[in-house]
């Protein structure tokens, strides 16, 4: 396996990480195991499709425990105290107004593993989130998007 990168997160990512991989090894293994041992009662295993059905499941389920547990093993917790509103950094909210449409947005810039779209918390590796780390209250920034240029300026930052 290639180089394997540390893990942004939130202490809240991670606690909903942490919660996802327990459900994923107590009620999901139980649950998955339960429908093997119904399946196999139903006798030839060679067409059996809930038993083939069931064995696939466990696999993914199984696989999904494995990427968890490796990324909570990768994790770097960011505390929120050494977040700060100086300059944008993953944590943050920021108020940007976009100057083309003429209105403000706010996101909160978040690890990889936690963009949430509807919640407008994006990636620091995404083009606008690349384009604000770093950056201060009152600049203008310039964000490549496949549509063109779009200029935010930063009105406000907040932890």
């Amino acid at each position: 396996m290639g180089e394997q990168k540390e893990v942004i997160l939130t202490q809240e990512g991670y606690d909903k990480l942490e919660e996802e991989l327990n459900y994923l090894k107590t009620e999901k293994r139980t649950e998955i195991a339960e429908r093997i041992k119904v399946a196999r009662g139903f006798g030839d295993l060679s067409e059996n499709a809930e038993y083939d059905e069931a064995k696939t499941a466990q696999s993914e389920n199984e696989e999904q425990i494995a990427e968890l547990e490796t990324k909570l093993r990768l994790a770097k917790i960011i505390d929120a105290k050494d977040i700060d509103t100086k300059t944008i950094q993953i944590g943050n909210s920021v108020k940007l107004h976009d100057e083309e449409f003429d209105e403000d947005i706010e996101y909160t810039i978040v690890g990889s593993t936690e963009v949430n779209l509807a919640e407008n918390k994006i990636s620091n590796e995404s083009p606008i989130g690349k384009a604000l780390i770093g950056r201060k209250k009152g600049e203008t920034v310039d964000v490549e998007a496949p549509e063109g240029v779009i200029k935010f300026k930063i009105l406000a930052i907040k932890k």
